[in-house]
């Protein structure tokens, strides 16, 4: 049997890169996916139309994922289509960077706070009372490595991805005893679309500081995703699961 056979999984941020690494597996493994996008529509529909194929219940919803009010419609609709919500996977996520503190904009500080942390608390208030109801749900924020150890440069991406890990902790303190379980996923240096743009001797760099030697795949997060929205996690919750090669031991 499918480890997902039968979970209805809400994922944000899903048109490319990790989150669509996500819905590909979570598919593989039986589940239903309602996946988000923000702008990118021709890229959702072809992952729907590629998920559909594969023989997979698949469908994309246009929301912002920054905003309260969208992501309560948006949870609405993914009930009224699916019926409920079992897995709920924080994802979405971008990047605002700049050499120094000094140098960043407020924009840029707010840009990422309101899409990267404040989604985090959008999606996750949206869904409780569906997750309350049936008494079980497994809600995976997506964090990152810079969040635990910050990052020159970064300070505003850092500091959501941190904020990320103390909400994940106080979510499952406030909800383990209604068997619904939260937990924060901290990749590392993830080979995607965003690190094409980036020279190749910065990025050999980077896999040459990594005692596995290179970098990660987006189907290496999507398999700890995988994980801990099955019920092989029944039992863990309020953690944080470095997925980095070993960068951070």
């Amino acid at each position: 049997m499918a480890l997902l056979e039968g979970k209805i999984a809400l994922i944000t941020g899903a048109s490319r890169g990790i989150g669509k690494s996500i819905a590909q597996r979570f598919v593989q493994e039986g589940a239903t996916v309602a996946f988000t996008y923000r702008s990118s529509e021709e890229k959702a529909r072809e992952l729907e139309a590629e998920l559909t194929a594969s023989g997979g219940t698949a469908r994309g919803f246009k929301s912002d994922a920054g905003s309260l009010t969208e992501s309560e419609e948006l949870v609405a609709q993914v009930v009224e289509a699916f019926g409920t919500v079992d897995i709920l996977i924080n994802n979405a996520g971008i990047t605002r960077d700049t050499l120094l503190l000094m140098r960043m904009s407020e924009e840029q500080w707010d840009d990422i706070m309101q899409v990267n942390l404040k989604s985090c608390f959008n999606l996750t208030k949206a869904v409780l009372r569906t997750m309350l109801k049936a008494r079980s749900g497994s809600i995976i924020n997506m964090s990152s490595v810079v969040g635990i150890q910050g990052n020159a440069g970064q300070a505003n991406y850092s500091a959501s991805k941190a904020g990320i890990l103390g909400f994940t902790k106080s979510v499952a303190l406030e909800l383990g005893s209604r068997n619904i379980r939260c937990n924060a996923i901290a990749p590392g240096f993830i080979e995607t679309e965003m690190t094409d743009a980036l020279d190749e001797a910065t990025v050999q760099g980077w896999r040459d500081a990594i005692p596995l030697k290179r970098g990660g795949r987006p189907e290496d997060v999507a398999d700890a995703c995988v994980f801990l929205g099955s019920n092989m996690s029944a039992y863990i919750t309020g953690q944080t699961l470095s997925v980095d090669g070993g960068m951070r031991m």
